[in-house]
């Protein structure tokens, strides 16, 4: 699961920067997750130690009875433009200063390389499977590292258009499980679509 929207007033990325929490729509969102699953057979729900991740697993854990555990393996992606604008029209993308940052889009050069990202995330996946055998799990993350992961076990490259990402906020990507091996991909939106582009998510 991706969080839910982030308080986020001045429009920065905010990446794995400390003291940014869940809007008042992004709590409504992540209630309206724990709705959607309340009849599922969850024995296991982790987050990612950010802020906005622990606060979308919370009404989840809550409504099953479980504590939120935390995995740093579903961090966000590194990047070194935290804390800042980069929107295309007054962000920091603009400035010269930052172009060499760019140099490399397939790594990426400007953060955590996206081998690392799927291979930390399938960690997780596979820790939460094994503990929750015959169940399901809820991990909830961030949009670049669901979205790596997810490329990764379709067998696609893994740079791409941040635009093109089917990761809305609050939006479930389920790991289908038969035995160890990867059957589907399902993906849905219970708490509605959102635009992939928006900053800082």
């Amino acid at each position: 699961m991706r969080h839910g929207e982030v308080h986020n007033p001045r429009g920065v990325l905010y990446g794995r920067l400390s003291g940014f929490q869940l809007s008042v729509t992004g709590r409504a969102q992540a209630q309206t997750v724990a709705r959607a699953l309340a009849d599922h057979d969850i024995a296991l729900v982790v987050a990612s130690p950010l802020q906005r991740a622990q606060e979308t697993a919370e009404p989840i854990a809550i409504s099953h009875g479980l504590t939120v555990r935390t995995d740093e393996n579903l961090i966000e992606a590194g990047n070194t433009f935290e804390g800042l604008r980069v929107s295309a029209r007054d962000g920091a993308l603009r400035k010269p200063r930052h172009w060499w940052k760019l140099r490399d889009p397939f790594t990426p050069s400007w953060g955590e390389p996206y081998l690392q990202i799927a291979h930390r995330m399938l960690a997780a996946v596979n820790k939460a499977r094994v503990e929750a055998a015959g169940r399901e799990a809820v991990l909830v993350s961030h949009q670049l590292p669901v979205w790596t992961l997810r490329r990764f076990l379709q067998g696609q490259r893994l740079w791409h258009d941040p635009r093109q990402r089917q990761c809305s906020l609050a939006s479930l990507t389920s790991l289908v499980y038969q035995g160890d091996t990867l059957i589907d991909i399902v993906y849905s939106e219970p708490a509605g679509a959102s635009d992939p582009a928006v900053t800082g998510a």
